[in-house]
């Protein structure tokens, strides 16, 4: 965040994405010769074999000691200062949050003009301490460009799940259900990501050859909708996972072909183990 805000800014599921792109380009263009600028990659993977027992709070103590044994106090007091200030400023960010972590933390800060951005990202990240006049973004640069904005969809006969996800973060989930009587697909309303239910054996079954039989035309309603969707939140890839016939059937129905599809069933799994699979399989 920049400006005179006093409080970070997390950047977790529900995040609007427009709003980190444009940070983005803030951080690109943030320049401070005068003050500073402290950057923190941090790996918090608990799935990292390297991270066991919490070894992230001994690479941070670490990594912010060799940063401090590069500042020369005897001509530099005032930047020592400056350091310690914002040294202890991260450390209660993390503390406060050690127990909601994700995959990896990704933290800017610097004073007047203030900058501080918190990023706690679902993506594995290599831990990394810099200090100078402009925020460190190579690390940014390439989550960005291997987790774009994108959609990933989920078939099955009778619903369509849909994550809208950014540098592996999720933020929204919309699932669509296939009304028999109308033959059009509806949203379905408060579906918290991660909790979706199994559609009952016997309603399946209920639908399952009509469903089988005009599977593309229904299939391609919801390409329609798939499609206004990605122009209005600007994905820059669809993703497609199912059995191998709704797969498919589905990807042809897009207005566009997907950049990947996946021959698995992911409907029921919580979403990030969905963005997992998709993406770094």
């Amino acid at each position: 965040m920049m400006g005179n805000a006093n409080q970070g800014d997390h950047f977790e599921g529900g995040q609007s994405f427009m709003r980190l792109q444009e940070e983005l380009q803030l951080l690109k263009n943030y320049e401070n010769s005068e003050n500073y600028v402290l950057t923190i990659y941090l790996n918090t993977d608990p799935a990292d074999p390297e991270q066991r027992n919490d070894a992230w709070k001994i690479h941070l103590k670490n990594g912010m000691k060799e940063l401090e044994e590069t500042i020369p106090s005897s001509t530099s007091e005032r930047e020592l200062h400056l350091f310690k200030k914002l040294e202890k400023k991260v450390l209660k960010e993390i503390e406060a949050n050690q127990t909601n972590l994700n995959k990896g933390i990704i933290i800017f800060a610097s004073t007047d003009p203030e900058l501080w951005s918190v990023h706690y990202v679902q993506v594995r990240i290599k831990t990394d301490f810099y200090w100078g006049e402009k925020p460190e973004l190579e690390q940014l640069y390439y989550i960005n460009k291997a987790y774009p904005h994108a959609g990933v969809i989920l078939p099955a006969f009778n619903e369509v799940r849909i994550i809208d996800t950014a540098m592996g973060v999720v933020n929204d989930e919309l699932i669509y259900e296939f009304d028999a009587g109308s033959e059009e697909w509806k949203r379905k309303k408060g579906i918290a990501y991660g909790s979706v239910r199994a559609s009952s054996a016997t309603h399946v079954d209920a639908f399952d050859d009509r469903l089988r039989e005009n599977l593309f035309r229904f299939y391609k309603q919801m390409g329609v909708t798939i499609g206004r969707l990605a122009k209005d939140r600007q994905w820059k890839e669809i993703h497609v996972s199912g059995e191998a016939e709704l797969a498919n059937t589905m990807a042809k129905a897009l207005p566009k072909e997907p950049v990947s599809k996946l021959y698995k069933n992911l409907k029921n799994n919580k979403s990030n183990q969905v963005l997992h699979e998709v993406f770094e399989k």
